[in-house]
């Protein structure tokens, strides 16, 4: 069956993912900062450190185009909810890890790998799930308000909260986050939709089945034969590896750099989560007065300004405001890129060019951290990564600021 929703109406069904996203997003910002916290206080190792994030990111490098593929083709709401408990129930092992004290780093990092997993399918899922549960002319008023939702609960909220949660009990942000995902899969088990099963063909008119490398490989040709999305997706892979190299220790930064507990590193993150609130308000008007080329440019020096300020100071408020600017260029960049593949990649190819696009951006964000922490711990200087980020972005700046001019539209 399918729900019907009256047209300029978002609908309960609507209002069931989005409060499931919403909880699920807080929960995943609770556990992104205690993660960290949790192997400091295990460990003093860089390596160590960036190994937990590593094992977050791994996922998209290792499934991103699988998951893509596998998205067009199963049950999404059932995809979710399956994904969401799964995800509930190995959070809520490595909280009784905790609980007990037998926890390891390896044990943190294999559950932050599955976790990871769980995420290659369940966000693209959602993403493609939307446009069945809303009328098509609230599909910009239903993404507004999870992108918003997304800024305030997963990168504002959930930052001093997770934070606060670790301070209290190390267990604590994992089991809230457990929590969360039962809930959300509580949720859109209320979904009144259902997918309505495609017609049969007739056997004379049917098609043999595509592979999953058939449909991965469409995707990849898709976005390279599109020089603007090849450009754009260069761009991200390369400033995700120099932005995660520089920031895979980023706690012991905060604390042996610029002299912050626990939760003055949470509000330290919380900085570029307000830039990043504001610069969804300001992405449409800036690209009217500006236009995409130079928005994108005017990124690309920020990218590089934010690591030589980090490199240089020793004032949290003065890295604050650095993560700040750098957080409205984020969801700015983030706003005129996504318009850009909407424009120009057609419908039936949307999902898989979207998963070969977060390949780039999220297994460059894995290449990253795993180099990172490497760098710390060969050259024994925290701030030597964010030296050799802002060193490799001027090099991608001054190579594709010419092809930036192509992004007009």
């Amino acid at each position: 069956m399918t729900a019907t929703v009256p047209a300029g109406r978002l609908g309960p069904d609507f209002r069931h993912l989005w409060i499931a996203n919403a909880v699920s997003n807080l929960g995943d910002g609770v556990t992104m900062v205690a993660g960290p916290l949790l192997v400091a206080s295990l460990t003093r190792d860089p390596a160590a450190l960036a190994a937990a994030v590593l094992a977050q990111q791994l996922p998209w490098l290792l499934f991103a185009l699988v998951s893509g593929a596998l998205v067009d083709r199963l049950d999404r709401r059932r995809l979710i909810i399956g994904v969401n408990l799964g995800r509930g129930l190995v959070l809520a092992a490595l909280a009784a890890t905790v609980v007990t004290g037998v926890v390891t780093v390896p044990l943190i990092c294999l559950a932050f790998f599955l976790t990871g997993v769980g995420e290659t399918l369940a966000d693209p899922a959602s993403g493609a799930l939307l446009p069945s549960l809303v009328p098509p002319d609230r599909l910009e008023q239903a993404n507004g308000r999870l992108f918003a939702t997304f800024v305030v609960g997963n990168q504002f909220a959930a930052k001093p909260l997770g934070a606060y949660l670790f301070v209290l009990a190390a267990a604590v942000p994992f089991a809230v986050d457990a929590a969360t995902f039962g809930l959300a899969a509580l949720l859109l088990a209320l979904l009144r939709w259902r997918p309505v099963p495609p017609a049969m063909p007739e056997p004379a008119a049917a098609e043999p089945p595509r592979s999953l490398r058939a449909d991965m490989a469409a995707g990849v040709r898709a976005l390279w034969g599109i020089p603007v999305l090849r450009t754009l997706a260069v761009c991200i892979a390369v400033m995700n590896v120099a932005f995660c190299a520089a920031f895979a220790a980023f706690v012991l930064y905060a604390r042996q750099r610029l002299g912050l507990a626990e939760v003055g590193y949470g509000l330290l993150l919380t900085a570029s989560a307000v830039g990043g609130l504001a610069g969804t308000a300001l992405a449409p008007r800036l690209r009217t007065r500006f236009g995409t080329p130079a928005l994108l440019r005017a990124g690309l020096l920020i990218e590089v300004g934010l690591q030589v300020v980090l490199a240089t100071t020793r004032q949290p408020w003065v890295a604050g405001a650095a993560l700040a600017v750098w957080g409205v260029h984020t969801m700015v960049w983030g706003v005129l890129v996504v318009s850009l593949r909407q424009r120009l990649v057609p419908d039936r190819l949307r999902g898989r060019v979207n998963s070969v696009y977060a390949l780039a951006d999220l297994g460059g964000a894995a290449v990253g951290t795993a180099v990172g922490g490497l760098i710390a711990q060969a050259t024994g200087s925290i701030i030597a990564p964010f030296w050799l980020a802002g060193a490799a972005l001027a090099l991608l700046a001054a190579l594709v600021w010419r092809r930036m001019s192509a992004t007009a539209g």
